[in-house]
């Protein structure tokens, strides 16, 4: 999402920024001015430091197969043991208490258990 807004806003400040295109303003200079310098485009101007997502920064516990956990599904917290973890696509796999068969979660909303 973040992405999709970006592009957006560069395409719209680079139509803005146009020059090629054609200006019918009556009070617009006929002349040409040598001193002038054209604005820096977006693409020119140096980039914005990276700064790190809440999630990759936050001290989430490690975990690991058969670790007892709770997991929000569906506005509740119930129990459950993981199965595996998928740490670059940020998903848990587990095994919901009382319940058959899997459910892949995102690792934000599982709560290790002490």
């Amino acid at each position: 999402m973040k992405k999709i807004f970006a592009v957006a806003l560069l395409s719209v400040a680079f139509a803005a920024c146009d020059s090629s295109s054609t200006d019918n303003n009556s009070n617009a200079n006929t002349g040409t001015n040598t001193n002038s310098k054209p604005a820096p485009t977006l693409e020119q101007a140096s980039p914005a430091p990276a700064v790190p997502t809440p999630e990759a920064s936050a001290a989430k516990p490690a975990l690991k197969a058969g670790d007892k956990v709770k997991v929000a599904i569906n506005g509740s917290s119930v129990e459950a043991t993981v199965l595996s973890v998928d740490e670059k696509a940020n998903k848990v796999t587990v095994k919901v208490e009382g319940q058959s068969g899997e459910k892949t979660v995102s690792i934000a909303d599982v709560t290790k258990q002490p």
